[in-house]
C-alpha cells in the first residue's frame, strides 16, 4: 500500500490514505472523497481542479511535468512553483508518504 497525505489549505485537516499502487493520485482522492480535489475533467488534464502543492523534497522526486501540465498550472487560482496536477501523479511506491497541501480553492 502507498501512503498519501492530504492537508487542507489552512493545515487544520490532515487525511492519510493507504491505497494500492496503480491509477492516479487524483483517482485515489476522488474515491476517498478528499475535500479540495474537484477533478471536474476526470483526469483529462484540461481543468486544473485537482492541483495541489508539493514540498520541495517531494517535488524533486516526482516525474518531470509535461509542457501541458505546466501551462495549465499557470491558470489555477494562486499558482505556485510547487504545484502539480494530481491526475498526472501515478500512485506508486516511489511516492509512498507524499504530503500534498490542498489549495484554498480549485476554481
Amino acid at each position: 500500500m502507498v501512503k498519501i497525505v492530504f492537508v487542507s489549505h489552512d493545515g487544520s485537516d490532515r487525511t492519510e490514505l493507504d491505497v494500492k499502487a496503480g491509477g492516479s493520485v487524483m483517482e485515489a482522492a476522488v474515491a476517498n472523497n478528499i475535500d479540495g480535489i474537484v477533478a471536474d475533467c476526470g483526469g483529462s488534464m484540461v481543468c486544473g481542479t485537482c492541483h495541489a502543492f508539493v514540498s520541495s523534497e517531494w517535488f524533486a522526486k516526482l516525474p518531470e511535468q509535461s509542457e501541458m501540465e505546466i501551462c495549465l498550472l499557470e491558470f489555477v487560482p494562486e499558482p505556485q512553483d510547487n504545484g502539480r496536477l494530481c491526475c498526472q501523479l501515478e500512485v506508486s511506491e516511489a511516492i509512498d508518504g507524499i504530503v500534498l497541501q490542498l489549495p484554498a480553492q480549485q476554481r
